[in-house]
């Protein structure tokens, strides 16, 4: 049985980029999430930090890009990207203005 994760341990950051201020308009937003989280953990995080309503939840598992240190290669960790769908209307204020 996997560790339950806090609602506001599962959003890390927001992911700003051009790329998704586009997505902005569409009345979707983009989070860095806890490797651990689920669909229904990251809706239920997002409704509960900014108070919105989610549509849909889309979830994508990102491979981390190798660094060199010298002649050492290494690589960056993994990390999970969530897309968050927002009813028609909600919207997020931490991404306006941007």
């Amino acid at each position: 049985m996997p560790k339950e994760i806090h609602p506001y341990g599962v959003l890390l950051r927001p992911i700003i980029t051009e790329k998704t201020t586009v997505l902005t308009g569409l009345d979707k937003y983009v989070f860095e999430v806890d490797l651990r989280a689920n669909k229904n953990q990251i809706k239920e995080a997002v409704e509960i930090a900014f108070s919105v309503r989610v549509a849909e939840v889309n979830t994508m598992k990102m491979k981390g890009k190798p660094k060199r240190f010298g002649r050492k290669v290494t690589s960056r960790p993994d990390w999970k990207k969530a897309i968050v769908t927002l009813v028609h209307g909600d919207k997020i204020e931490l991404f306006e203005g941007i």
